[in-house]
């Protein structure tokens, strides 16, 4: 394509521009580097050791659900040689977070009647709650497997067990009242994948491991140039929301 009119720029300079349209925190907490001490004469004061963050106590969630959670992501993203699982991602976290926020009250999505199942393309359309139905049917899967399995809850089941419900799920081989079994794996299922490669800031992927693992500069403002330069591989590390680097 000619870029002889000087009123039809060209894609990089359209890209160059576009970097004014970032979010300033991000802009900033990328931008914000550490910077070296003024010379002064005085000597920096010594900084404090870095102190372990405490476990995440879930807020929504309680206990048997969230061994539930932490059992079921387990095996949606286990953990290989190429990079972590969901479970040490932390996406457990972000279920509960986004449990409890407003997308788990259903801020976005309609939730009045009538109510008939429908093909996937239109949605969830189901009466309950996301954090209702998350509760509903973890209920349900749990009495399911104890009156199936021996009397163990999903979180104690061998992994090759929990496979097998899980496919159940998915597949409605496994059923309660109408889609919700499968309309809840289909939350599961996105959300341990949203949780996984979202920002650290919203509870998951932790320390940018997803990014880093794939490649992904993260909230970066200052990879425009390698746009056009496919094949290459980033030279900097992976900078999240909170300007930590993966």
């Amino acid at each position: 394509m000619s870029h002889d009119n000087p009123d039809q720029p060209d894609r990089r300079s359209f890209l160059r521009r576009s970097i004014y349209f970032v979010p300033a925190a991000a802009v900033a907490s990328v931008d914000a580097a550490p910077q070296a001490p003024a010379a002064s004469g005085v000597a920096a004061a010594p900084q404090a050791p870095a102190v372990a963050a405490a476990p995440y106590q879930p807020v929504f969630l309680n206990s048997v659900e969230w061994r539930f959670i932490q059992a079921a992501v387990a095996r949606l993203i286990p953990s290989d040689g190429e990079g972590p699982g969901a479970l040490e991602a932390g996406v457990p976290e972000f279920i509960d977070r986004q449990l409890e926020g407003a997308w788990g009250h259903g801020a976005f999505f309609y939730t009045q009647g009538p109510f008939h199942e429908s093909l996937p393309l239109f949605g969830y359309q189901g009466a309950l709650l996301p954090r209702d139905l998350y509760r509903t049917v973890i209920a349900a899967v749990d009495k399911w497997c104890q009156q199936q399995r021996g009397g163990k809850l999903f979180a104690e089941l061998d992994p090759a067990a929990q496979d097998e419900v899980l496919k159940g799920l998915e597949s409605g081989a496994i059923a309660f009242e109408g889609s919700q079994a499968r309309d809840f794996f289909a939350f599961l299922l996105a959300n341990t994948k949203e949780g996984y490669f979202s920002d650290p800031i919203h509870g998951g992927n932790k320390n940018g491991a997803s990014w880093t693992m794939i490649g992904f500069p993260g909230a970066r403002a200052d990879f425009m140039d390698w746009v056009q330069r496919p094949g290459e591989a980033y030279p900097l590390p992976t900078v999240t929301i909170g300007g930590r680097q993966g």
